[in-house]
């Protein structure tokens, strides 16, 4: 397997494979082992299918319907009904990242020969993914149980030709067109096969994969903002200290200290709170850095625990499996697999943590403006206090944003609405959380880049009246200006620069700034 290419076999896929298929546009390929076990367990379902007993999403109807018995010639009818009554989205379109990651994990489950699909549906769904072809999916329309069954069902229904899509250049064309003008044919659904297309939790685990990649990145983007922080305000690094830590092992929190620790090293500002104005301590949001931003890495690492186990998962209902008397050597049982719990919990957790996180940041950059307590930086970092306002209003949007994430902590997963005339009687909320939570992870870039933005001011400050600045903070300030991210001086349209601050933050630049000194920071 080269870079540009993705093999899904039959055991699952890892979260650099989501990624490279959702964001960089990787080409995804099925392994053989994967079209023999997709063969195989089609052969079960077919023995299945001509049996006159009923077997649940093979020859019956669905959820509050199951009891109805569905002779064979209808059963295509069934499955191009299924999926067309289910693409009931509304709402605005969800970003094209979160639809490929959607329909490559449908095919990696697709491909672990549990679904009893043949494998030419599977071969269809990754022709459509190598095409650019990305479905039109709504904001609204899943529960997280059975899955995420309206975003699925749209994907779906493309397949068949039908719905909305759009092509590679990102415009919305009939599908008929963009299949056929990439050579793809429609799919005629057989047994199980639209049921299996629509029936798993794809959608919210596709954005907590993404979600962790980008908070993995965001905290160690805090631990840097709360280091130029804790310099800029001539604290202490004593709390650094490893042996600190190692009293309360919790394993987040020693990374976070250890990554402070790193980049001041070598500070000719910090350890001089003894000295004009004796302090005994710094504040809770300079101190407890470590504690707070660990106990939210902590949290991450639980999540991707998740994740992982999710990603090895065949999550449809019913399901093949070994030990039968068919042809295909299996059976088919059905199961509550779908349940988004396990992933709603995670995705929720992460915005409790991701709002803490922004919080504490937020009080860091309020301290910075403050005369009273910056000890000696000018009111709101401004050039001439009185005649420029400075960062006042900075701290302003950096707060509202605080505010907006802790909205988006509350939880989703604590609620349930029954569906489905009371067969479906308690649901996940999965999807719900997880788009809730990409929207607190962009508005944690912006919080950390205000803080960024906020302390490499007042360093610069400190550096004008003498003060000498660790070689890692040097870096960061080095490569901010460099960005087009501007410094101390008089008053100016703030908003273009506070976005290319959050771009710096958002590309990586400013871990990459640090590390050139420090080396790899956790």
């Amino acid at each position: 397997m080269n870079m540009h290419t993705v093999v899904i076999g039959p055991h699952g896929a890892g979260p650099e494979d989501v990624l490279a298929v959702a964001r960089a546009g990787a080409v995804v390929e099925l392994s053989a082992a994967a079209t023999s076990g997709m063969a195989a367990a089609r052969a079960t379902v077919e023995a299945l299918a001509a049996r006159p007993e009923p077997v649940y999403g093979v020859s019956t109807g669905f959820g509050a319907l199951a009891v109805r018995h569905i002779s064979p010639e209808l059963r295509a009818q069934l499955q191009r009904s299924l999926v067309r009554s289910h693409a009931a989205g509304m709402g605005p379109k969800v970003e094209r990242e979160v639809v490929r990651a959607l329909m490559f994990l449908r095919l990696k489950t697709l491909a672990s020969g549990r679904t009893g699909v043949r494998p030419l549906v599977a071969e269809t769904m990754a022709a459509l993914l190598n095409a650019g072809i990305t479905p039109v999916v709504h904001e609204y329309g899943s529960l997280g149980c059975s899955g995420d069954l309206a975003p699925l069902a749209h994907c779906a229904q493309v397949l068949m030709g039908e719905g909305e899509a759009e092509g590679p250049d990102g415009v919305v064309r009939p599908v008929p067109e963009l299949l056929a003008e990439h050579g793809i044919e429609p799919v005629e659904l057989r047994e199980k096969e639209g049921l299996a297309l629509i029936n798993g939790t794809d959608g919210m685990l596709g954005m907590l994969v993404m979600a962790c990649a980008d908070l993995a990145g965001l905290y160690t983007a805090a631990d840097i903002t709360a280091a130029l922080s804790l310099e800029a305000l001539l604290g202490t690094e004593r709390v650094l200290a490893p042996e600190l830590h190692a009293i309360r092992p919790h394993p987040g929190q020693a990374a976070s200290a250890a990554n402070m620790a790193k980049v001041l090293a070598g500070s000719g500002l910090t350890g001089h709170h003894q000295d004009d104005a004796p302090r005994v301590q710094d504040a809770y949001s300079i101190r407890c850095a470590p504690q707070v931003a660990g106990a939210g890495r902590d949290t991450l690492a639980h999540a991707r625990l998740v994740a992982e186990r999710e990603l090895a998962a065949a999550v449809d209902n019913p399901v093949v499996l070994e030990g039968g008397t068919s042809p295909g050597g299996g059976r088919v049982e059905s199961n509550g697999n779908f349940h988004g719990a396990p992933v709603g919990y995670v995705l929720d957790f992460l915005a409790i943590a991701a709002a803490d996180l922004g919080s504490i940041a937020e009080r860091r950059t309020d301290r910075l403006l403050d005369k009273n307590r910056s000890h000696g930086l000018p009111p709101f970092l401004a050039d001439d206090p009185g005649v420029d306002s400075g960062l006042m209003i900075a701290q302003y949007t950096q707060a509202a944003l605080v505010s907006e994430m802790k909205r988006l902590a509350v939880p989703a997963s604590v609620d349930s609405i029954p569906s489905s005339a009371m067969q479906e009687d308690h649901v996940s909320m999965g999807w719900s959380a997880a788009r809730k939570l990409r929207t607190a992870v962009d508005a944690l870039a912006r919080i950390i880049a205000v803080e960024m933005f906020a302390a490499t001011r007042a360093l610069e400050i400190r550096a004008v009246a003498g003060g000498r600045p660790a070689l890692a903070t040097a870096a960061v300030l080095a490569a901010v200006r460099d960005a087009g991210v501007p410094g101390p001086g008089r008053d100016r349209f703030l908003a273009p620069d506070l976005e290319a601050a959050h771009a710096f933050v958002r590309s990586g630049a400013l871990v990459r700034a640090a590390e050139a000194v420090t080396g790899p920071l956790a």
